[in-house]
């Protein structure tokens, strides 16, 4: 299809998207320049984007101030576990809403959905009093089971799972399997895009989550690494924004390479799924 929009017309929306743009990644800019200036430097009116004498003294300060290797691995396990967990419930409870027949369909349909309209901060209460009651405070499954199931990503696999040809599971119960090898063997293995978009989404919430883990987690052997960030670069008196600044670069970096390595699955899934 050719073109006829005017030349202008085209100009313009480059520029605006282009603004658009700067206006995206500046902030990430920033933060990176100023992990590489002194605390003085930082604090300086007019701020200056350039680092006048770039230094890593941040970075070594922040390594050397925190139990790195622990509150990372934490951050780690936590996330990666949240993820699987996801992926694999999520899956399941969007094949049974979107192929099978069942009583209570539509009910549990409603509720999944209803759960989506609900804000975190209601349940947060709730949710640490049944987890203080069971005697799992203070540890990393605390961290890990209240979010091993999102109503988001059910309703993300449903509404994938949903455009799948029934032929495929009709071809699969002819030749006697059951519907756990049909969903192992058969769907499973479609899920690639909407998989890597709920994957990326959860591996990016559980890595960035800060409130639950900060109420949560009460000795340092639990802390995850935004947690341990925020205790440990604000002073008494005032916050070491330049320490900051390097903990931010340090936990954006693990997001950007999940991101960078699933993209196309990424944009195919949100493409495949009906989320405009």
């Amino acid at each position: 299809m050719i073109d006829k929009r005017p030349a202008w017309v085209s100009a313009l929306m480059y520029v605006i998207v282009s603004l658009a743009l700067v206006a995206v990644i500046s902030p990430f800019v920033w933060m990176v320049l100023g992990s590489l200036k002194t605390d003085g430097e930082l604090r300086r009116v007019p701020p200056t984007w350039w680092p006048e004498t770039a230094t890593l003294d941040n970075y070594t300060q922040l390594f050397a101030r925190l139990n790195f290797a622990q509150y990372f691995t934490n951050s780690l396990i936590v996330a990666v576990a949240v993820t699987i967990g996801n992926l694999l419930f999520c899956a399941m409870l969007g094949y049974a809403l979107a192929m099978l027949n069942f009583r209570f369909k539509n009910a549990i349909l409603t509720l999944v959905l209803g759960t989506l309209m609900i804000p975190g901060v209601v349940t947060f209460i709730p949710l640490y009093v049944l987890i203080v009651n069971l005697g799992m405070a203070d540890t990393l499954p605390a961290l890990i089971v209240p979010f091993l199931v999102a109503p988001f990503g059910v309703f993300l696999m449903r509404q994938f799972i949903q455009g799948l040809p029934p032929d495929l599971l009709d071809a699969g119960r002819v030749d006697g399997a059951g519907e756990l090898t049909i969903f192992a063997r058969i769907i499973l293995p479609l899920l690639g895009p909407p998989m890597a978009t709920l994957g990326i989404l959860t591996f990016l919430g559980s890595w960035n989550n800060f409130l639950w883990p900060l109420v949560v987690a009460q000795n340092e052997s639990t802390y995850t690494l935004p947690v341990a960030l925020a205790l440990y670069t604000t002073g008494q008196n005032q916050a070491n924004y330049g320490l900051m600044l390097a903990g931010a670069c340090v936990v954006v970096a693990p997001l950007l390479i999940v991101f960078l390595v699933f993209q196309r699955r990424f944009v195919a899934g949100i493409a495949t799924t009906g989320i405009k």
